[in-house]
């Protein structure tokens, strides 16, 4: 493949081994890229201190990133997400990183209040450019400044700001509460995981809860009991929340007493269970009418790839094992390095291995709010399987 050019200023910078003539650029800064005959490729944001030198904003036909170039990018963003937040709903993600063309970034909106979470130290040249348009268009309460692990000690954040920093707006006094389909939820929005709580699984909250109206429900990996509460909400008989974290299991209970009024989860019986979910599963005996697997990513960097698509076949045999005739198991996943037919491939070994005891249902993937517009971006995916007698 030939030699890729990128170009700021006066200076060349080669994008494979990033040397330059005069000097390497300061991260953030705007880079053209360039292909071997100096035609125009793309535009970004510079990013040294990644192996992904250039964070593509624009690609295609030269193009001036100017102010009104920013608010139309943000503008397209916004527009996907039309009809997810409603009356029901505040939670959501307003944008999704690559997807959406702002790449190492993310913005997800708690009720009044947004979090900016980047991956990448090129945005921190560009933080109040970005928090001036979210104030903009979106008027949030506040808004919220998270960092990724790997640049939380870059040399390219010049501004002071932590994780869990407030960009603009009232300062924080403690997790958010926000509302997904007129159920409450708490989000830590300055130290939980990710930006808080986990929104990409609205859809198929929805689904469980469609499905749940008589059943005893057992949630694996419960973490802070969005499927628990979904399932209780639908009519579910009994559910129990299985999670290794004590800190988790009480954030459910918190998120379960600020439903409390609502019938369905007045009337189901809630058990909460601290354990290692494969060791609770190897001597577990009672059997359940639904079963959710949502265990956090399995595959974490391409190495664990293979043992996590075993650990998946292994929890969806386990699984089936462990459900009523006429039951429903969801099989989920959000591991990236795991693909969709990889991750299917295993639950439907784990059903040949039960001795065929249960039908495919539907395979889901990402919410709305959540796309993935190429393939090695799907990270989200669940499998729906019903028991049946053999």
């Amino acid at each position: 493949m030939a030699e890729s050019k990128v170009r700021q200023g006066h200076p060349w910078i080669f994008s494979d081994s990033i040397r330059s003539q005069n000097r390497a650029g300061e991260p953030g800064e705007l880079a053209v890229a360039f292909d071997h005959k100096d035609q125009f490729l793309a535009i970004g944001l510079y990013d040294p201190e990644s192996p992904i030198r250039i964070r593509v904003l624009h690609a295609g036909k030269p193009q001036a990133l100017d102010a009104a170039w920013w608010e139309e990018h943000l503008r397209k963003a916004l527009a996907v997400r039309a009809g997810v937040a409603d009356g029901e709903t505040n939670g959501l993600r307003w944008i999704n990183g690559e997807n959406d063309g702002w790449p190492g970034l993310v913005v997800d909106q708690y009720a009044g209040t947004l979090v900016l979470k980047i991956y990448s130290s090129a945005w921190f040249a560009q933080l109040e450019r970005v928090a001036g348009l979210l104030d903009a268009r979106l008027k949030p309460e506040r808004i919220v400044l998270r960092l990724s692990r790997n640049i939380m000690a870059s040399p390219a954040n010049r501004t002071g700001l932590k994780d869990g920093s407030v960009l603009s707006g009232k300062p924080l006094d403690g997790p958010v509460i926000f509302r997904e389909s007129g159920l409450r939820f708490l989000a830590d929005v300055a130290r939980g995981q990710k930006t808080g709580f986990f929104l990409d699984q609205r859809d198929n909250r929805r689904r469980v809860e469609r499905l749940a109206s008589g059943r005893s429900v057992l949630n694996l990996f419960s973490f802070t009991g969005g499927f628990s509460l979904y399932a209780a909400r639908g009519g579910a008989k009994s559910v129990t929340s299985v999670d290794i974290s004590s800190h988790a299991l009480a954030e459910l209970n918190k998120n379960w007493e600020l439903n409390r009024e609502l019938p369905g989860v007045r009337a189901c019986r809630h058990e909460e269970v601290r354990a290692d979910v494969f060791e609770w599963l190897a001597q577990a005996k009672e059997k359940y009418d639904m079963i959710v697997i949502d265990p956090p990513s399995l595959a974490k960097r391409e190495p664990e790839r293979q043992g996590a698509i075993r650990a998946y076949e292994k929890l969806a045999l386990s699984g089936l094992a462990r459900l009523q005739s006429g039951g429903i198991l969801v099989c989920a996943s959000c591991s990236a390095h795991v693909s969709t037919d990889e991750f299917v491939g295993a639950i439907r070994r784990a059903v040949l291995a039960s001795g065929g005891k249960a039908r495919e249902l539907e395979i889901t993937g990402h919410a709305p709010d959540h796309p993935a517009t190429v393939e090695v971006l799907r990270y989200l995916k669940a499998v729906y399987l019903e028991a049946i007698s053999r």
